[in-house]
């Protein structure tokens, strides 16, 4: 008898033992509840969920509830599942019991479940005043009802998971960046990510920026980490580019053990080699909001970042605001319907030819966060699988102008992490990829191109730093592209645009000729010891009288110059001659007299080597000039090259206001700055 009661009383005391230890730890999971640590809640849930008798239904019904909501936003999808299904067996689900139960369903492609559960949400949530959630039960009941001959469909998409970037944690938000896109930033909370501790948001290292390279053989390398300040102890991640690469704008969500943490967008800029250390982007005062996944429009005048703030439509909104500065934002405005939803908008990026492109779960998809764009802001396309899938996609970065790049996806992850895919579309997209550089020299990136088109188009286009540049194209359409810039004459060149039946890309050059300099003219040929122009030189002219009507308000001198061999004078009269060739050629075809000017130099202005040339010729160095004492101290095998490089002809800009002003000095016209139309 006594054995007995001692069972009883140790058995009754672990009971009331295992009752004050549920309810430390829920108090525990509310606490980490309240900050946002999912991971560590999930884990005081759990523990209070085990230690609750089964008879206490209700309360492991709520605990249930709970434990399901942290699954849920840890994207643990079965796990989350099973925690919904206690919740409804403990009789204690509601219409959002049902349309979670629904949207989980749907990552997991169960679409019949999916459509059962929503179907019940809308039931449920008829009978309230819910027209936000019921909005989403609807759109979700449709979604699963159609996905799956959505997926039977298909697209022209292929998509790859690029293990060389992945890792064993989350790797997600792809941007490519660099003149040649030849760089990969993304997030991660791989192992070489900064600090020891876990997060108590994901159970996992807080999240970095890292990048790989692309090497000369356009391989890519492995993922590499950013050796600056831009990271920090705390979250870093999605993140994107200024137009001109200088500017990164990024993600940080800090950490605080006693306040929920809210996301904002820091700036870094680019010194020499290494970015600085990011500095807040202050959108708004609320410092009750999120601010993030921050995107650049391509002109580089807005910046479009996700919210929770009031005055949106629901869960988290893309909203947008005109960047005054690279670190100065003006007003604010939300981008609203058809982008945003009573659902979750997020991860907004742009294709370089303007389609917006953003991931949400609050429009008809495959499950979880679907890939959608807009080309107009009024119509929402879906591009369908396999670039969507029953998971979370979202985080697209493209290469160029072809529909192809990198995006994030979550699939096939049982653990609910991401990774990164590469994805390609073969549509046909026609491109301009054109440079601007000073003629026998190097990149302009001060450079602009005006491009006019007979469909309607009048574009300014900033170059890169390299002095590239790429435009999608028309078919049918004809183009005319001028390149400029301060101190340098314009050059203009036009294309015809045909229908192709693949991808092109026209390549165009534009060498800009320094308005303060000597411009060598290339491939100008004369009858030996003679002033005739052989034929030959008919290109190379022809592109000078372009060069001239294209800029009228310039004029020129004609220069000649012979190498050192021979006698001082007659170098001089021969050079003379020549030049007086060209000129009479230019006038022939329709330069006026008055803006040339002749000049033969003989032999006393021996060519000074730029850094170009020197590039060629190993031999010379910048700044070398090619006297005959040098030439002499060279190898004789090299002086004949030197001698070449001497019998030159080359022009100068004498004048920019020829034909300006009367003559009483007023302004009769002024220098075309673009092209006059499109005619």
């Amino acid at each position: 008898m006594r054995k007995d009661f001692f069972i009883i009383y140790i058995i009754m005391c672990t009971l009331l033992l295992g009752g004050c230890g549920a309810d430390q730890a829920v108090k525990k999971g509310d606490k980490f509840w309240a900050v946002g640590e999912y991971y560590d809640a999930a884990a005081q849930y759990r523990k209070a969920y085990a230690q609750t008798p089964s008879k206490e239904r209700a309360t492991r019904g709520e605990r249930a509830q709970k434990l399901a909501e942290c699954y849920r936003r840890l994207n643990q999808t079965n796990k989350a599942i099973t925690a919904y299904k206690n919740v409804v067996r403990y009789k204690k689900a509601d219409s959002l019991t049902h349309l979670y139960l629904g949207q989980l369903y749907m990552r997991n492609g169960n679409y019949k479940e999916a459509a059962r559960s929503f179907a019940a949400s809308v039931d449920s949530l008829k009978l309230t005043v819910d027209s936000c959630h019921l909005q989403l039960a609807k759109v979700g009941l449709e979604s699963a009802l159609k996905a799956p001959a959505w997926k039977k469909e298909g697209s022209a998409y292929t998509v790859k998971r690029m293990d060389l970037f992945n890792s064993r944690r989350d790797d997600y938000s792809p941007m490519l960046a660099g003149d040649a896109d030849d760089q990969l930033y993304f997030t991660s909370t791989r192992n070489q990510a900064q600090g020891d501790e876990l997060n108590g948001i994901t159970g996992t290292k807080s999240a970095d920026i890292f990048y790989a390279q692309k090497d000369e053989k356009g391989k890519w390398g492995k993922p590499q980490v950013i050796a600056s300040e831009l990271n920090s102890a705390f979250d870093e991640g999605a993140c994107c580019f200024s137009p001109d690469g200088k500017t990164i704008y990024l993600t940080q969500c800090q950490t605080d053990p006693n306040y929920p943490r809210y996301a904002r967008i820091m700036v870094s800029r680019r010194s020499d080699a290494a970015w600085s250390k990011p500095q807040e982007l202050i959108i708004s005062n609320d410092t009750t909001c999120s601010f993030a996944h921050p995107a650049v429009s391509p002109d580089g005048q807005w910046l479009y970042f996700v919210s929770n703030m009031s005055g949106g439509m629901g869960g988290l909104d893309i909203w947008r605001c005109r960047l005054l500065s690279a670190t100065e934002a003006g007003v604010m405005e939300n981008l609203g319907a058809p982008i945003n939803t009573p659902g979750d908008e997020m991860f907004p990026t742009f294709r370089p030819n303007g389609d917006f492109y953003f991931s949400s779960n609050g429009h008809p998809g495959l499950g979880g966060l679907d890939v959608y764009f807009t080309t107009d802001g009024r119509k929402i396309n879906h591009p369908g699988y396999p670039l969507n899938s029953q998971a979370d996609d979202f985080g697209m970065t493209f290469e160029g102008k072809l529909n192809q790049g990198f995006f994030c996806s979550n699939r096939g992850d049982l653990r609910g992490f991401d990774h990164i895919y590469s994805f390609y579309n073969p549509e046909i997209v026609q491109t301009i990829k054109g440079w601007v550089y000073e003629h026998d020299g190097y990149e302009l990136p001060a450079a602009q191109v005006y491009m006019v088109g007979n469909d309607g188009t009048n574009l300014k286009l900033s170059v890169r730093s390299d002095g590239s540049f790429v435009q999608e194209i028309k078919p049918d359409v004809d183009y005319v592209l001028l390149g400029t810039c301060k101190g340098y004459l314009n050059h203009q060149e036009q294309i015809r645009v045909h229908p192709v039946k693949a991808s092109h890309e026209y390549v165009l050059q534009f060498p800009l000729a320094n308005i303060s300099a000597p411009v060598l003219i290339e491939n100008i040929f004369y009858d030996f010891n003679k002033a005739t122009l052989r034929p030959e030189s008919k290109t190379a002219l022809d592109q000078l009288v372009v060069l001239l009507n294209q800029n009228p308000n310039v004029t020129i001198e004609l220069s000649a110059h012979t190498d050192c061999r021979g006698s001082e004078a007659y170098n001089q009269r021969l050079s003379q001659q020549r030049a007086e060739s060209v000129v009479a050629y230019l006038i022939a075809h329709g330069i006026a007299a008055d803006r040339l000017t002749p000049k033969g130099y003989g032999e006393s202005m021996p060519k000074r080597i730029k850094a170009r040339v020197a590039e060629k010729y190993q031999f010379l160095k910048e700044g070398d000039v090619l006297t005959e004492e040098m030439i002499n101290a060279l190898p004789e095998e090299l002086h004949e090259q030197c001698h070449q490089m001497n019998r030159r002809t080359e022009f100068k800009v004498l004048r920019t206001t020829y034909g300006m002003f009367d003559k009483a000095g007023k302004l009769i016209q002024s220098p075309a700055a673009v092209p006059p139309s499109k005619d």
